[in-house]
């Protein structure tokens, strides 16, 4: 039996905690190490502060290290803090800011309108809610102003998808539960979405389906009319991407990918991890002896155990355009299930050098 996976925490979270830790320590002088959070669902987790120290009069800096559990992500391990300063007088909601690191909006789609700092609503509402519980508690009736900074954000935005998004200068602030469920993968899953957003609010009517960065670079060459915003990255998220795409009224959708993953979406796979989901090469070997295949080379395609292996062969027969459209085929018809009968969806398949295999449209 395997043992249990550790759960983390989201961006969000430890902004709350660093934002609670620094108010309690300008209300009492208390350097908290661990703070009892608020979760935006409900329910509370502990959360370990590094440090907390004074800056300038009315002001304290509270930092807490982003643990994201056993399902790191690009935040793991990085700094977030909270600059908090108290404001004497009329009571009044906290006012929310980015600092260094945090990013900026600056296109339609996303929960923040353009020119505010990328701090999600509900992370929001979560660093309000923990810093009204100390403030409740010690009675103080003014106003606060909490910065959020992220040392690196600059930096660690870079890995993430906040450059095509639109996000610029830094990370976001995001987690609408709180914490990080291992191997939920949540957290892309939201960003496809965030990005089909984006690119919507943009006007795109036409959207490039891409599974990693090099097949993205292949389709951008083979559409070079599309904005950069059409274009998401979906990794393995097969399902998912199309459903939304489709969900969102799109009029097109191109899928580019290369061999091995279309022949995993041509195989029903709603997501194509290759931990997840294994390809039945005697079934990839019978599509291919029913397309034309040469019975040898069909059998030398059943006891492989690689895609690329499939693909060297087949690529020796003469029926190698009739073998690859079959299969490209049976992938686009399991899309079309995913999205449902809008958009126009179009297939570009690709070889493990970048060759184009198959341009497939489907029927209008």
């Amino acid at each position: 039996m395997s043992p249990e996976l550790r759960e983390g925490f989201t961006t969000g979270t430890a902004a709350a905690a660093a934002a609670k830790a620094a108010t309690l320590f300008l209300l009492t002088g208390d350097r908290a190490q661990a703070m009892d959070t608020p979760l935006p669902p409900g329910g509370r987790l502990t959360v370990p502060v590094e440090s907390v120290a004074p800056e300038g009069q009315r002001q304290a800096r509270a930092r807490v290290i982003k643990d994201g559990g056993d399902d790191p992500d690009a935040t793991h391990g990085q700094a977030i803090e909270a600059l908090v300063e108290l404001i004497p007088g009329e009571a009044c909601p906290p006012v929310i800011l980015g600092g260094k690191g945090v990013g900026t909006v600056t296109l339609r789609g996303l929960p923040v309108p353009p020119g505010e700092p990328a701090i999600n609503p509900e992370p929001r509402r979560q660093i309000a809610a923990a810093v009204a519980e100390a403030l409740a508690v010690h009675g103080f009736q003014g106003g606060v102003r909490v910065t959020v900074e992220v040392p690196c954000g600059e930096a660690i935005a870079q890995k993430t998808m906040n450059p095509r998004l639109g996000i610029t200068g830094g990370i976001s602030i995001l987690g609408t539960r709180g914490t990080v469920k291992p191997f939920s993968h949540e957290s892309y899953a939201a960003s496809i979405r965030q990005a089909l957003d984006v690119a919507l609010a943009q006007g795109a009517t036409h959207v490039g389906l891409s599974t990693g960065g090099r097949t993205e670079g292949l389709l951008r060459a083979d559409l070079p009319l599309l904005p950069e915003t059409a274009f998401i990255q979906f990794a393995d998220f097969f399902a998912l991407a199309l459903g939304e795409a489709g969900a969102r009224g799109f009029a097109g959708i191109t899928v580019g990918c290369y061999f091995g993953k279309l022949t995993k979406m041509a195989m029903g796979f709603e997501y194509t991890h290759a931990k997840d989901t294994r390809i039945d090469f005697k079934r990839l070997a019978r599509w291919c002896a029913e397309a034309g295949l040469d019975p040898g080379r069909a059998a030398q395609a059943a006891g492989a155990v690689t895609a690329r292996h499939v693909l060297e062969i087949v690529l020796e027969d003469p029926a190698k355009d009739v073998i690859v459209a079959s299969i490209a085929n049976k992938a686009l018809a399991v899309a079309q299930r995913f999205t449902g009968p809008g958009p126009r969806l179009q297939y570009r398949v690709y070889g493990f050098d970048g060759a184009a295999l198959i341009y497939l449209k489907g029927e209008e």
